[in-house]
């Protein structure tokens, strides 16, 4: 409240000055040829307050009310109203004080207050420009506003899609522990002395889950390790039925790529991958040459009805995430041929991520 009392303190100010400033502008013009201080004094005196009310009624009027919401012809015939009103009091003025001060003696009338297109060209020429500064004033604002509009919409995208990365991630390790946690129960069942080694393996990939998964990037040989360990997992609970090989070609480990990115890639081949001859055959190949990822894998398939050729909520939660952190910078496709179900993803440029 303080403040906001200062701030109109300070336009009054601003306001009562400016106007001053104006009645000597008045004074100056109407002097010209002429000594009569007195009678351009009360001639400025009474030609002020008209061009204050003529200049206010421009610019907290006719301007907001018709030229900003674009009412051009009411603003037009308002206008030329104005004009007329200004015309009429500045003859009363001109006729008034004639009379008045000066018993009507016109030859001993300055000059400059007898010319009656002058003197209105005077009061428009302040009412312009009050007007031009004030519309520039309303523009400034406009775009001012419009700006912090555009940041507040572009804050609630960058929230909304860290949410949405974040729900996407939080989808993936329900999934990812169900299928551990069974293989764990199942060799508790058996009482197997692989339990212990199970549990190690999974408290690794639930390091990897819990700490580096909220990381915006990660180095490929993490994501790969965590495919490792994944496939090692896997193929304790497959035995003999599990036939997967992984092919690496990196050339920078420390390259960066999004955390838990292909692992839904991978679990698709194990959840959705059915026995060819007594085996679930999986080949997978990690690619990254010079920032362009190639990952691909292939899994024995048989397409029925209750399985889902599309991979799933898996494969559609990757293909969300790229299109967060690698817009237009990536190929995903998927395809069954020969009862094998393929996926490759290629990523261009790692290096131009965003961040989530």
């Amino acid at each position: 409240m303080e403040l906001f009392r200062k701030i109109k303190a300070k336009s009054i100010l601003l306001h009562f000055l400016f106007w001053i400033a104006v009645w000597f502008f008045f004074f100056y013009f109407f002097s010209y040829n002429s000594d009569d201080t007195a009678y351009v004094t009360w001639f400025s005196s009474f030609l002020l307050p008209l061009t204050m009310v003529v200049t206010y009624f421009v610019v907290y009027y006719l301007i907001p009310k018709y030229l900003l919401t674009k009412k051009y012809l009411l603003f037009a015939l308002y206008g030329f109203y104005t004009i007329v009103f200004t015309s009429y009091f500045i003859v009363l003025i001109i006729y008034g004080c004639l009379i008045f001060l000066l018993g009507f003696n016109i030859a001993i009338m300055p000059p400059m207050s007898k010319n009656f297109y002058f003197i209105l060209i005077l009061v428009y020429l302040v009412t312009g420009i009050v007007s031009f500064v004030s519309l520039l004033n309303h523009s400034f604002k406009t775009v001012s506003r419009n700006k912090e509009l555009q940041n507040k919409i572009l804050a609630a995208q960058l929230q909304f899609k860290e949410q949405e990365l974040h729900y996407l991630k939080r989808q993936i390790h329900p999934h990812f522990l169900f299928n551990t946690l069974n293989t764990i129960y199942g060799f508790a069942l058996k009482q197997s002395k692989q339990t212990p080694e199970i549990i190690l393996k999974l408290s690794n990939l639930l390091d990897y889950i819990l700490y580096q998964v909220n990381k915006p990037q990660v180095n490929i040989s993490e994501e790969v390790s965590h495919i490792q360990e994944y496939i090692e997992l896997e193929k304790i609970r497959f035995k003999d039925s599990l036939k997967a090989e992984l092919t690496l070609n990196i050339d920078n480990e420390d390259i960066q790529i999004a955390p838990m990115l292909l692992i839904p890639l991978v679990e698709n081949a194990f959840k959705h991958g059915t026995m060819e001859k007594g085996f679930l055959r999986i080949d997978i190949r990690i690619s990254v040459l010079e920032s362009r990822l190639d990952f691909y894998i292939e899994n024995t398939f048989k397409n029925h009805a209750d399985n889902h050729p599309e991979g799933g909520i898996g494969l559609e939660n990757v293909r969300k995430r790229l299109d967060l952190n690698y817009k237009n910078n990536y190929l995903l496709t998927n395809k069954i041929k020969d009862n094998r179900y393929a996926a490759k993803l290629t990523i261009f440029n790692l290096n131009n991520w965003k961040n989530e």
